[in-house]
């Protein structure tokens, strides 16, 4: 049988427990180069992989102590100045085969002595060859066109990248680089019930999600990369209007566009503008009956996924986007959509946006 995205879901826990197992081997070489002083970090990356950078990006800024720049690829190659502070270059591929990202990475050789390194599932591909150290993030092949491990994967590997980078630093000792192990693992851990709840979630509303006109995600902070992966997951296969957005940047004028309609998820983490999203759920919930919350604590109605999960704000990333990913299968089903079947199969190459056809099966 052919895989498909519930396949690689279901591989995520050990996926996960293999980079975690590999650690700190598998971000060594990153670590030793970060830490020599690179304090300004440009991270290079589109579709899934920039979700992945912007849902890691605060984690490593707070524990490593340097500052991140997330920048579309395509766009910094043709239109960006580059900035005379930065001092280390990230480029992520999953595929290994974004020309876009490549084609900065090459940007990046030709005009400065910038040091490069690529994040990618296979090591072996075309982004190597622009990168002077390439990290494997740890997932393998995925077979199908809409990524799930490889997210979780890339956002795990990049936060492990920043913790040993902050060890090799000494901006955390070594028994706090333990206590974030012990989290991640408890989170990786907690994957299989995450799965489990959100099934029972889909069957309670499995009416109501298929038979939606438009979704909204709201996150804030770390999250919004969260909410950035929802919009590309259910954009590929839900195929209906979806937005991701900034919580902040919702209430300057997308709040405007709600109606009785509307389905709205919100993301909650534990956070000094927590209140604001519960303010903020509270006034769309008196607009539409369609709110539902996801959020590291209990669920306390059949409209919340409470994944129960002793994770900081910062860290929560890694696990919050695993109910999306799997809502994105199962309402694209309920709507008739068949994900086996692959559509628009010639595009990656008629844009020139790969370097070859995707390995799908």
């Amino acid at each position: 049988m052919k895989p498909t995205m519930m396949t690689y879901i279901q591989e995520e826990q050990a996926v996960t427990e293999g980079i975690l197992g590999s650690y700190p081997g598998n971000v060594d070489a990153f670590a030793e180069l970060a830490a020599d002083n690179k304090t300004e970090w440009l991270i290079l990356a589109t579709g899934s992989s920039i979700n992945a950078a912007l849902s890691a990006k605060y984690y490593i800024e707070k524990v490593a102590d340097v500052r991140i720049d997330v920048r579309e690829p395509f766009n910094f190659t043709h239109y960006d100045k580059i900035s005379p502070h930065c001092d280390l270059v990230i480029g992520i591929s999953q595929s290994g085969q974004s020309t876009s990202t490549i084609g900065a990475l090459k940007r990046i050789r030709k005009e400065t002595g910038l040091k490069t390194v690529a994040f990618t599932s296979d090591v072996t591909t075309a982004i190597s060859e622009a990168a002077d150290v390439t990290l494997d993030i740890g997932c393998g092949k995925e077979r199908v066109g809409y990524v799930t491990k490889g997210f979780i994967a890339t956002v795990l590997t990049l936060m492990l990248a920043g913790l040993k980078t902050a060890v090799a630093k000494k901006t955390l000792t070594e028994q706090e680089e333990q206590d974030h192990l012990d989290k991640f693992r408890a989170a990786v851990a907690a994957i299989p019930q995450t799965i489990a709840k959100t099934e029972v979630f889909f069957e309670q509303h499995k009416e109501d999600l298929a038979s939606a006109p438009r979704f909204s995600a709201v996150g804030y902070g770390p999250t919004v990369g969260t909410v950035k992966e929802f919009e590309t997951k259910f954009t590929e296969t839900v195929r209906m209007p979806s937005q991701g957005i900034d919580l902040e940047a919702f209430m300057h004028g997308p709040y405007l566009e709600v109606n009785p309609e509307h389905r709205i998820f919100f993301v909650e983490t534990e956070s000094p503008i927590k209140e604001r999203m519960e303010l903020l759920i509270a006034y769309e919930s008196r607009i539409t009956n369609y709110t539902y919350t996801v959020t590291l604590g209990k669920a306390e109605n059949d409209r919340t996924i409470g994944l129960e999960v002793k994770l900081d704000e910062f860290m929560a990333p890694f696990i919050m986007i695993i109910p999306f990913q799997i809502l994105a299968h199962h309402i694209s089903g309920a709507r008739g959509i068949d994900l086996t079947q692959r559509i628009y199969t010639d595009f990656g190459v008629a844009m020139k946006s790969k370097t070859q056809p995707g390995d799908y099966a």
